[in-house]
């Protein structure tokens, strides 16, 4: 091969990474109190690569957010809707991140036959973009989101959602879903809720 056209590829290969680069973290730590709702969002699944770094066999390193999420007995309805909706990678990626994480009390407060009519292969799409409006850019744990709160600052989640923070007390509601308590990942954050996120249409 031509040295040059050689150099020239290595060059334009290096700049599309970065390019790249910058567009996936670029709504990295984005708060609003703009109060623009996109509730009609929808995540296509149809180029999903399921796996990802989530394949990435390593017993050394710290835990992310899937891995501490598998660990977790409270949280495998969560776990098995993420696996049903091929997006582990989400939660294993560079980051940050912070994950809304219902427990399993809060799917159990659903009407009868939600979880399992989501986990039909046929409503993937829908799935994956219930899960994923329960993903924030960034870092967010409860004393971060106490001080948004107190701007009036709404949180702005993967799905071009604009979710309410309401702080009572010593208690922090995200969309009337309450925090029971945040983790520190590897890659993020996971705040536990006790309601699953929901937005009429």
């Amino acid at each position: 091969m031509n040295m040059s056209l050689y150099k020239n590829r290595s060059k334009f290969f290096i700049l599309f990474f970065f390019v790249s680069l910058f567009l996936s973290c670029k709504n990295e730590n984005v708060v609003t109190n703009t109060g623009k709702s996109l509730v009609n969002n929808t995540v296509s699944v149809e180029n999903n690569t399921p796996l990802g770094q989530a394949s990435v066999l390593d017993n050394v390193s710290d835990r992310d957010i899937l891995k501490v999420a598998m660990a977790s007995k409270d949280h495998s309805t969560l776990v098995t809707a993420v696996q049903s909706a091929r997006i582990e990678h989400i939660l294993s990626n560079a980051g940050p991140l912070t994950v809304f994480a219902p427990n399993n009390n809060a799917f159990e407060k659903l009407p009868d036959g939600t979880v399992q009519n989501l986990l039909n292969p046929e409503n993937i799409e829908l799935l994956a973009t219930v899960l994923t409006r329960h993903a924030a850019p960034g870092s967010f744990d409860m004393i971060r989101l106490k001080k948004e709160a107190q701007k009036g600052r709404k949180l702005y989640m993967a799905t071009g959602d604009y979710l309410d923070i309401l702080v009572e007390g010593d208690d922090i509601f995200i969309n009337g879903c309450k925090i029971l308590t945040s983790i520190q990942t590897s890659n993020g954050i996971i705040n536990v809720i006790d309601k699953v996120i929901l937005i009429s249409k």
